[in-house]
């Protein structure tokens, strides 16, 4: 069984990791998180692209690769076996790319949080883990806010 964990750094997706961890039986694991390239952003957002340098693909870039490299040092921390990661450029949304690399895998399952590092965009476009839930044909394992899941 091949599990897919959505991570982009926040609270709520190292809640997944260890959620899945914990409640998943173990299986090649793979990290996945997703950034956007700057032809993406600029498409997307017309305005910021005033506040954007020459550097800010290659940044985004790595800023992914570490994200998706610590999402995988704390799986295999929690317990999940066979972990590997990557960070895939968004050409068309977050959501849509989460669902197509889990089909490319053919992952048994994909785990997000249920909120991640938009804040205020995801409450305008609506949340990635709603659509990957949507949109994916697949099981899709949605793990609530660690502070939501204490109440």
């Amino acid at each position: 069984m091949t599990i897919l964990v959505a991570y982009d750094g926040s609270a709520d997706a190292r809640a997944a990791i260890e959620f899945a961890a914990k409640n998943l039986a173990a299986g090649p694991t793979v990290v996945l998180t997703v950034w956007e390239p700057l032809l993406v952003q600029l498409r997307k957002y017309p305005l910021a692209a005033a506040g954007l340098g020459p550097d800010t693909e290659d940044e985004a870039r790595a800023h992914a690769e570490q994200h998706a490299k610590e999402g995988a040092e704390l799986a295999i921390a929690s317990g999940l076996s066979e972990v590997s990661h990557r960070a895939v450029a968004d050409n068309e949304s977050i959501w849509k790319t989460i669902v197509d690399v889990a089909d490319e895998i053919d992952a048994a399952v994909i785990v997000t949080g249920s909120r991640g590092l938009a804040g205020v965009r995801s409450v305008l476009l609506g949340s990635v883990s709603n659509h990957v839930l949507h949109h994916a044909h697949r099981p899709t394992l949605i793990v609530p806010s660690a502070k939501n899941a204490k109440e």
